[in-house]
């Protein structure tokens, strides 16, 4: 893959090169970055960590996977990883981003955790009278501990989770298995490589019957058919938010014949790569 095939930018924090996030907890107002930016923030993502919008006066167009809502306060949205994005807000707007990495998601347990399924699912929500002012002085503690230093990384990791358990936790949300979300992030990190299921069965520590109920139960799909709706969802993002020719996009995805892309793009997804990028070009002429 050459190291100039147009992709869908990856940030630690919008702007900001990643880097080794490990230890990433963060939280800023929507206004300390927006303003620099004219109040857009453009499509991108983040590899390696999960955000939350909190929203408490204003109006924000927001761009999840394409799909664009205007969205009212108060309100708040999480955003799981590699999830593309993008917002556009009213001027007068106040509020936070949070980000997470996900190593955060290695101190929620439970696999009954609704918490834990908002992480890794993505949500939305009102934020009702009553968990406002909570919400308000949690985000103001945040905010100082972060110009604390040295900071106390366990205790900010407690201020963090005390105002996401402090979020109203939008119904249907379905109790993740903490061995899923491993697949899952494994196959963030692996899928352009093409690997066999038994790579992810034996990094997950489990047999290929107990991977393949898993995904049965939790997903409605095989092993290999979340890895393959994985890869073409990236492919569609790739090729309606960039200007990736069909070609280039099959090789950063790890694919060697671009024909074979199209066949397994085709049958994923419904439509041919091509047909896609053509749309993506009318729609921004």
């Amino acid at each position: 893959m050459s190291d100039s095939t147009p992709s869908i930018p990856s940030f630690a924090l919008y702007g900001e090169p990643e880097a080794d996030l490990a230890s990433l907890l963060h939280i800023e107002t929507i206004a300390e970055r927006s303003e620099l930016h004219d109040w857009e923030i453009g499509t991108h993502r983040h590899r390696h960590s999960v955000q939350i919008l909190i929203v408490e006066h204003g109006e924000v167009r927001a761009a999840i996977d394409g799909r664009e809502e205007v969205m009212r306060a108060p309100l708040f949205l999480c955003i799981p990883q590699a999830t593309a994005h993008g917002f556009v807000f009213d001027p007068q707007t106040r509020g936070y981003v949070l980000t997470l990495s996900v190593d955060f998601l290695t101190r929620l347990t439970d696999p009954e955790d609704p918490l834990l399924a908002l992480l890794t699912e993505g949500g939305r929500g009102s934020l009702p009278e009553e968990c406002r002012a909570r919400v308000s002085w949690l985000t103001a503690e945040l905010l100082g501990e972060m110009n604390r230093w040295p900071r106390d990384e366990r205790f900010l990791a407690n201020i963090f989770e005390a105002l996401l358990r402090s979020l109203p936790i939008p119904q249907g949300l379905g109790a993740l298995d903490p061995r899923l979300a491993l697949f899952r992030q494994l196959v963030e990190r692996h899928m352009t490589e093409h690997r066999p299921v038994e790579f992810y069965t034996e990094a997950t520590g489990l047999s290929l019957r107990s991977l393949a109920r898993l995904c049965a139960r939790q997903l409605g799909c095989s092993p290999r058919q979340a890895i393959n709706r994985r890869l073409a969802a990236e492919a569609d993002r790739m090729l309606r938010h960039t200007n990736a020719s069909v070609v280039q996009v099959s090789d950063a995805l790890g694919f060697k014949d671009p024909s074979y892309f199209s066949r397994f793009f085709k049958r994923e997804a419904g439509q041919r790569p091509s047909e896609i990028k053509r749309g993506a070009l009318l729609d921004q002429a």
